[in-house]
């Protein structure tokens, strides 16, 4: 009879917002509609609220408006292999990682997938900043496409409305590799850094949200001298592309890489206030397509067996463009690089895809983070589950070759 009530009571505040969106619901997002939150202080809801939402960001109504992401026809087929024999107990990781899906697909053949938090293959979960590395290939694309004419074309080229602000004369390069030298805090923990107060700025009358909150920004250090995390300016990449090839993020998302990539189902990327994809985040996909995107990148981001970004520039985008202070990684073109040459798309609360081109090696994290957007311990672990795999798909190729030697 209680949860009987708490069902109603839920569908009678959804019924206010718009009827639409329960019926929307899957079941299991149903049964936690208690927990869903009603304010947009994403990064301040409780653990409760999160693991309600992240599987439903496009049908929160305060979260509602979104683009869809079309899919091709026919899926990449995603075949089964071997299990991957690994030196940890997987389900004591995922319950550390409070993770809802964990993929391994090792030479094309999905080797590991398991899910958590209730959550499955059927439904979408957010990326959060796993997005930046989609946006960045978009960058890639205009470029091969001739929408943008080089990575050194300043952001006032293509935004003659941040004609005057500090990112004048900022490049497009230096937008990707986070080296503006504008002033950002992007704090998660902190209500009046940048990234909390951007997602409840009101933007001026006519203008971009992002681009109304970010020209008003002071510079703090000459372009291209220091690195500093912005998802603000990659908002701003998204609002650049979107400009200069006269489409929606998600309209040339799904012309570049989800229809030609073979995505199983259509993703959808959450707007700002002002109806632009917010592209240093939140776009929704199967834990699925998140893995297939990964090997798009891993083959090359080829269609047809030419790539749509320029010859070299796929390189250039996962491997060190500027130092962050940590040793063994750097930062590319919106995609975190690590000296053995692999390289990843992280988001917050424990989003990620991992990349091993030595080893043909695709890892997706989807998850919920106990400890925070930037849990101390969860990243760590992370770090662990990826040399694990690692290792163990080395001791596959040295048992291999010991068996097949002459004896």
């Amino acid at each position: 009879m209680k949860l009987k009530k708490i069902a109603l009571g839920s569908l009678a505040a959804l019924v206010v917002a718009g009827a639409a969106t329960w019926f929307s619901l899957d079941k299991e997002t149903r049964g936690l509609l208690a927990a869903l939150p009603t304010n947009r202080d994403l990064l301040f809801w409780s653990q409760p609220q999160r693991d309600a939402a992240f599987r439903a960001l496009d049908r929160l109504p305060v979260l509602a408006k979104s683009h869809v992401v079309a899919a091709g026809g026919t899926p990449t087929p995603l075949p089964p292999g071997p299990a991957l024999a690994l030196p940890l107990d997987v389900d004591a990781y995922m319950a550390g990682q409070r993770s809802a899906a964990l993929l391994v697909v090792h030479d094309g053949k999905l080797r590991l997938e398991r899910y958590g938090l209730g959550f499955d293959g059927s439904g979408r979960w957010t990326s959060f900043s796993v997005a930046k590395s989609m946006s960045s290939t978009l960058v890639g694309a205009a470029l091969r496409d001739g929408h943008i004419r080089s990575m050194d074309d300043k952001v006032s080229d293509y935004l003659p409305q941040m004609k005057g602000s500090a990112y004048d004369d900022v490049s497009i390069r230096q937008l990707l590799t986070m080296s503006s030298g504008v002033r950002w805090n992007e704090d998660y923990a902190d209500p009046n850094s940048d990234v909390a107060r951007f997602n409840n700025h009101k933007p001026e009358e006519g203008v971009d949200a992002t681009v109304s909150y970010l020209r008003r920004l002071k510079r703090d250090v000459p372009a291209g001298t220091r690195w500093n995390y912005s998802t603000g300016e990659t908002n701003l990449v998204g609002v650049l592309v979107s400009q200069a090839t006269k489409k929606s993020l998600s309209a040339y998302l799904s012309e570049k890489v989800w229809g030609p990539a073979g995505m199983e189902q259509q993703a959808t990327w959450l707007l700002s206030r002002t109806g632009q994809e917010i592209s240093g985040c939140c776009l929704q996909a199967a834990s699925r397509d998140f893995a297939r995107f990964g090997l798009f990148i891993l083959n090359g981001a080829r269609v047809n067996g030419q790539s749509i970004v320029p010859e070299g520039w796929l390189h250039e985008a996962t491997t060190e463009r500027i130092d962050i202070g940590q040793p063994g990684r750097g930062y590319g073109y919106q995609w975190w690089t690590y000296t053995d040459g692999s390289f990843a798309a992280r988001g917050i609360f424990g989003q990620g895809i991992f990349i091993d081109p030595k080893r043909r090696l695709v890892i997706v994290s989807n998850a919920n983070w106990g400890g925070g957007a930037r849990d101390p311990v969860a990243g760590p672990a992370r770090e662990a589950f990826y040399r694990a795999v690692q290792k163990s798909v080395d001791d596959e190729v040295t048992a291999g070759s010991a068996a097949s030697s002459p004896r």
